[in-house]
């Protein structure tokens, strides 16, 4: 597998263009044996959002960075590394699918909930579960008084005795 960086297809139309991208390569550790002593197959693939503000628009952007805040590197480029595989090919694959999942998932903004009122049975069945817990509690109350009554009269009678 050829070590290439590509464009990050967002869906809807949205393509970030590879020239946005930058990738370095470092030593990776885990396993690999001494293929991970002398061969750099760790890969960080950087997005530069200022520059990206062309194709998503600054609104747009805005949202990456405040959804993606904790993958900020310092210059503000979205940073994703990958060193799970022994092949610089899979572990370039592996973030550039991740930036774009990640990317795609910040831009989606979630609906406006309208707020509703509550159904004619809903609000039946609420109440009538109200009632029953009411009840429930009321002759558990009962029983409770019932016991200390008896136990105030048995105290009397022994302290009259």
């Amino acid at each position: 597998m050829s070590a290439r960086l590509r464009d990050l297809d967002l869906g809807g139309g949205l393509v970030l263009p590879s020239r946005l991208l930058t990738q370095r390569f470092a030593r990776s550790g885990g396993a690999g044996g001494q293929n991970v002593n002398k061969v750099e197959t760790k890969v960080e693939v950087r997005l530069d959002l200022e520059a990206a503000r062309e194709w998503l628009g600054p609104a747009r952007v805005a949202r990456v960075r405040t959804k993606l805040a904790r993958r900020l590197d310092a210059d503000g480029r979205l940073q994703v590394t990958c060193d799970e595989h022994r092949e610089r090919g899979r572990n370039l694959a592996a973030p550039l699918a991740r930036m774009e999942e990640l990317v795609a998932a910040a831009l989606v903004v979630p609906r406006q909930r309208r707020p509703t009122r509550p159904t004619r049975p809903s609000h039946q069945r609420r109440v009538a579960g109200r009632r029953c817990r009411d009840a429930t509690t009321a002759r558990c109350f009962a029983i409770e008084f019932a016991a200390h009554e008896v136990l105030r009269q048995a105290v009397r009678a022994a302290a009259r005795g």
